[in-house]
């Protein structure tokens, strides 16, 4: 996965607010913090330096102190103004955060797994429904509405170059709206901490051009294709006759498994296992054969097959495009 988090370079109208109240609050901060620290540094270097010969000086503690209360309520009044600058600021950008247009937008309902996102672009054709997982294509200038559940434990998607984090939480349904301005990559985590594999669970959106998403989307509708030569065959079969489709789908097969990522289109994908390997043929046959040694604690199981069998395995889905 060669996309890079930044949170700062900002790609979509929803991040780019969320931008600007980063930088204010910073602003906000700095003018009380910086003050502040000069004040302190100048008493230590003003006041004189006792010694053990130096007698303690009682006499302010029971004296009134009129310039010393003059500065406390100033500074006092300076913080409350901030806090409430601040207020009004986070108000507003929460405000601005719900006004983007979802004319013509693209439904996607986004699930958390431990530790995988399941990504289903949804349509009121059936026939034009599909599932990938830990990637979501999205077109440039129109906007996206992320449908999120969870299915296990609290996640959180952040895309901050897109938008800010919104935690996907067992028994309740989100929404999150976004848009990208321009093409790219921009890579996603989850930021709520939700098992022993929560730093590898990464997700990439990919902004493409209108044209470029249009032929995307309508191969990710098809079928899989059928294999082409014998050893593709036999990995087919083994596929089907084996324990993957328990829990993995491939759309035009009998496997219709819904615990684990759908591989209909598996080789168009660039990582395996939410971005913890890239997806090259050797890659793929080291996890099938022992997905834990990369992902201790991955639900899916090892599986012990001969090399000749395992190679097949990889040349059918290699096929799966």
């Amino acid at each position: 996965m060669n996309a890079v988090q930044r949170v700062l370079e900002v790609a979509g109208t929803q991040a780019a607010h969320i931008r600007d109240l980063w930088w204010f609050t910073i602003a906000v901060c700095a003018l009380v913090f910086v003050p502040l620290m000069v004040v302190f540094l100048w008493t230590l270097w003003r006041r004189p330096r006792a010694t053990e010969a130096t007698p303690p000086d009682v006499a302010v503690v029971a004296g009134r102190e009129p310039r010393p209360k003059r500065f406390v309520v100033g500074a006092l009044t300076i913080v409350v103004i901030g806090l409430v600058a601040l207020l009004g600021a986070s108000v507003r950008t929460d405000h601005a955060l719900a006004q983007l247009p979802l004319d013509g937008a693209i439904n996607i309902r986004v699930t958390g797994h431990q530790w995988w996102w399941d990504v289903q672009y949804e349509d009121p054709d059936p026939t034009k429904v599909f599932s990938t997982a830990n990637e979501i294509y999205i077109p440039v200038k129109k906007p996206v509405v992320l449908t999120l559940q969870s299915d296990d434990v609290i996640h959180s998607l952040w895309i901050p170059s897109l938008h800010g984090k919104k935690d996907l939480i067992p028994g309740h349904t989100l929404t999150l709206t976004l848009d990208a301005d321009k093409p790219g990559k921009y890579r996603a985590q989850c930021a709520e901490f939700c098992g022993l594999q929560h730093a590898f669970m990464a997700l990439v959106v990919n902004a493409v051009p209108q044209a470029d998403f249009d032929n995307w989307r309508q191969a990710q509708s098809k079928p899989a294709p059928d294999p082409a030569d014998a050893q593709q065959k036999r990995g087919q079969a083994l596929f089907l006759g084996g324990t993957c489709m328990m829990c993995h789908a491939i759309q035009g097969t009998t496997a219709n498994g819904r615990m684990a990522p759908d591989l209909t289109h598996i080789a168009s994908r660039e990582a395996l296992a939410a971005g913890t390997l890239a997806n090259t043929p050797q890659n793929l046959g080291a996890w099938i054969a022992d997905p834990g040694k990369f992902k201790p604690g991955v639900n899916m199981p090892a599986h012990h097959v001969s090399r000749e069998d395992l190679d097949a395995l990889v040349a059918y889905l290699g096929t799966l495009k």
